[in-house]
C-alpha cells in the first residue's frame, strides 16, 4: 500500500487547503493510505541548535518517516509561506527528515495568487534534498462555496475525482515509468541469430496538470 502524508499550510480547520486534503484523505482508494497531518498548530517554534526534540516534533517526524511521499497544500501570506508551515519545514530540514523523500504540492488557488508560496516551498524542499515529483504537482482552483460547513469536506463529486486523480498521479510518480513490454517476436532462439534492434525507446514523458476545472 502506498502511504501519502498530507500537510496543510493553514492550521484553520475550515480552510479550503485543509478541506481539500481532508477530502482526499476521506475518499482515497483502498490501495492508497492518505492520512492528514493535524498537528501544525501544536509545533513549538524552531530554535537552531536546540538538541531536545519536543514530543509534537517527534510525532511529526514519525509520520514523515512512515510516508512514501508528502503532499503540501498551502496558502500564501504576504507573498511567502505562512510562518506555521515554514516552522514545520524548519524542524524537518534540521532533522534531515525530507532528504530523499518524494514530495509534491497541491494548489487550490487561481493562477497568480500563490506563486510566491509555491516557489518558496520548492526552494525549501530543494534545500532539504527532497525529491520533488513534478508530474504530481497540481492546481485545482476552489471556491469557498465548495466547502461543506458541517463536515469540512468538498461537496462536488467532480472535485472528489480530481483529488483522487492527484493521489493516483503521486502513486504512479513513485512507481516510476513502466518498462516497455517486450513484443512476442523479440526473443532469443538457438535456431536463429539474434537481431540487434536500434529503435531506442522514447524517453518517459511525464505530464503536469496545471489547471483543473470542473465541468459546467
Amino acid at each position: 500500500m502506498t502511504r501519502i502524508l498530507l500537510i496543510s499550510g493553514n492550521p484553520r480547520a475550515d480552510s479550503l487547503h485543509t478541506a481539500a486534503l481532508r477530502t482526499a484523505a476521506r475518499f482515497a482508494p483502498a490501495e492508497i493510505s492518505a492520512p492528514l497531518y493535524d498537528g501544525l498548530a501544536d509545533l513549538p517554534a524552531f530554535v537552531p541548535g536546540e538538541y531536545r526534540t519536543p514530543d509534537p516534533v517527534a510525532f511529526l517526524r514519525l509520520q514523515v518517516a512512515a510516508a512514501d511521499a508528502v503532499v503540501f497544500c498551502t496558502p500564501e501570506f504576504a507573498g511567502y509561506l505562512p510562518g506555521s508551515l515554514k516552522n514545520l519545514l524548519d524542524w524537518l530540514v534540521d532533522g534531515g527528515d525530507l532528504s530523499g523523500r518524494p514530495a509534491a504540492w497541491l494548489s487550490v488557488a487561481t493562477p497568480g495568487q500563490d506563486d510566491g508560496a509555491r516557489e518558496q516551498l520548492e526552494t525549501v524542499l530543494a534545500h532539504a534534498n527532497a525529491k520533488l515529483l513534478q508530474p504530481a504537482c497540481m492546481r485545482i482552483p476552489l471556491r469557498s462555496a465548495a466547502l461543506h460547513e458541517v463536515d469540512g469536506i468538498l461537496t462536488d463529486p467532480s472535485l472528489h475525482q480530481a483529488l483522487l486523480d492527484m493521489l493516483d498521479v503521486v502513486a504512479r510518480a513513485l512507481a516510476g515509468p513502466r518498462p516497455k513490454a517486450k513484443p512476442s517476436w523479440d526473443g532469443v532462439s538457438s535456431m536463429f541469430p539474434v537481431v540487434q534492434r536500434n529503435d531506442a525507446s522514447a524517453p518517459f514523458r511525464s505530464w503536469r496538470a496545471e489547471i483543473w476545472r470542473p465541468s459546467d
